[in-house]
């Protein structure tokens, strides 16, 4: 019986964490929450975060994935202290480390060929048996063994699991987890090619690190009795163990790309702000100490942050939870924030900003935020604020502008506009319209949602006075002569 509990975390010894993303894919939801984990139990405890790259796949593994991963991090603000450390530049600790194993009769060289070991899987499932190795090459003689290699026969290097009883550890999170040794099969350390596994590299890593937390997803839970009895066989103190939930879809099934953007880049791109997608990724599966609100800084996240927080049960992915904190989020940015972000959105929708007066933009920019869902609006929705290069929504005009009347008379009040002696003031154009309206018998209303569509192209607007003044008398008096 394998029975290791951990080293246990107190605040004299500095935690020692890592994200280890592998760069076959980009930085998806489930990653990201990982990441974010690790990063505020670091940061709580005055501890070192280790970003360590591990791609020894090296079929998928690619350049463009690991920059992804890099921004990814980068865009929610995830900083580290050490590395990032690559695994292919690693691969001689690893041969060392399955030499080791070797040596200490933990380990074994297996000669099994690739298409003999898919073939006794493919039986053992028809018999309605656990497909595992089965331990041939663990029955040859040690003689055997080395007659094979001297004879230049390849050979991967498998872990002699034992045979009876269990390996057990506790998990901070759902606390003593066990498995059958019997479960288990002999797994691979070191390929015939010599490249490691996962369970391999991960523990070596981890031990040569001196990793003391390792926080990461439920799913690997599995993994987790093979890297235990690795740990004992290399003689290294196992480090506290925390898995958290799986992220599922509103269906309650597995977050897949089916559910909508997985990857966090993709989230950026949707106008969604990054504190805001921090703060919501951090409740996912982690409830803080001070539950009567759910809008936290950084500061409040990593001074709540701590292991008996997370969940049992898996998280849904609310997308319109994720949609709530954004827009609460824009509306508490202040304007100067705000500016750098809106400003890559009109680069990428080819929004050329009209020059104006200096204050303008970040009054214009207070004006609509409180009505803005994400940033893309302030290049689409709100983008006849910014620049006279937009177009009006066909829906609004036809139901605002459709009658030559209406027309006409907006028409009109751009000339009172224009020949006014008055202040150009939101009380100032809202008595010329409301004069108007009278003096051509038509109800005030019919003129302000027809002069929101002509200044703004849209049906809803903050007050038809308030843009007014946002948009300028000039550019007022020339929209509306254009009806």
């Amino acid at each position: 019986m394998t029975e290791v509990t951990g080293i246990t975390h107190s605040n004299s010894a500095k935690p020692r964490l890592r994200f280890a993303p592998s760069p076959t894919g980009y930085l998806h939801v489930g990653g990201a929450r990982t990441a974010l984990f690790n990063w505020l139990y670091a940061r709580h405890f005055g501890g070192t975060l280790i970003l360590r790259i591990e791609d020894t796949d090296f079929e998928r593994s690619t350049d463009e994935m690991v920059d992804g991963i890099l921004q990814g991090l980068a865009w929610l603000g995830i900083d580290w202290d050490e590395g990032p450390f690559f695994q292919s530049k690693r691969m001689d600790l690893y041969k060392a480390a399955g030499e080791r194993l070797l040596a200490s009769g933990h380990g074994y060289y297996c000669f099994c060929a690739k298409e003999e070991l898919e073939q006794r899987r493919a039986v053992a499932q028809a018999e309605g048996r656990t497909p595992k190795y089965d331990g041939t090459c663990r029955r040859l003689s040690r003689e055997e063994r080395e007659k094979r290699r001297t004879e230049g026969a390849a050979g991967a290097i498998r872990f002699a699991v034992p045979e009876t009883g269990v390996t057990a550890f506790q998990d901070a999170v759902f606390g003593r987890v066990e498995f059958a040794n019997t479960e288990l099969e002999d797994f691979v350390l070191l390929r015939s090619d010599g490249v490691p596994t996962y369970h391999l590299s991960v523990v070596t890593d981890d031990i040569e690190m001196k990793m003391t937390h390792i926080l990461r997803g439920a799913d690997h839970i599995s993994n987790t009795p093979k890297q235990v009895l690795l740990y004992e066989a290399l003689g290294a103190a196992l480090p506290v163990f925390a898995h958290v939930p799986l992220i599922l879809g509103a269906d309650k099934t597995r977050l897949s790309k089916r559910h909508g953007a997985t990857s966090v880049m993709a989230y950026r791109d949707e106008g969604i702000v990054p504190e805001a997608f921090r703060n919501f990724l951090a409740l996912l599966g982690w409830t803080p100490k001070d539950s009567s609100k759910e809008v936290l800084s950084d500061r409040e996240l990593v001074q709540q942050f701590g292991l008996d927080g997370i969940s049992h049960s898996n998280a849904v992915f609310d997308r319109p939870k994720l949609d709530w904190f954004n827009t609460e989020y824009i509306r508490a940015y202040p304007a100067e924030r705000l500016i750098p972000l809106i400003e890559e959105e009109w680069k990428k929708a080819g929004v050329t900003p009209l020059q104006r007066e200096p204050g303008w933009l970040a009054r214009t920019v207070d004006l609509l935020k409180t009505r803005a869902r994400n940033l893309k609006d302030f290049a689409d929705a709100f983008r006849a604020f910014f620049s006279d290069d937009f177009e009006a929504d066909p829906a609004a005009v036809t139901k605002f502008l459709s009658e030559a009347s209406i027309r006409e008379i907006l028409v009109e009040l751009g000339s009172r506009y224009a020949t006014s002696i008055e202040e150009f003031s939101e009380q100032g154009t809202e008595k010329i319209l409301r004069d108007l309206a009278a003096e051509n018998g038509v109800k005030a209303g019919a003129l302000i949602n027809g002069a929101r569509v002509a200044l703004t192209g849209q049906a809803v607007a903050p007050s038809l006075f308030a843009v007014m003044m946002a948009l300028g008398k000039d550019r007022v008096v020339g929209r509306l002569k254009r009806c």
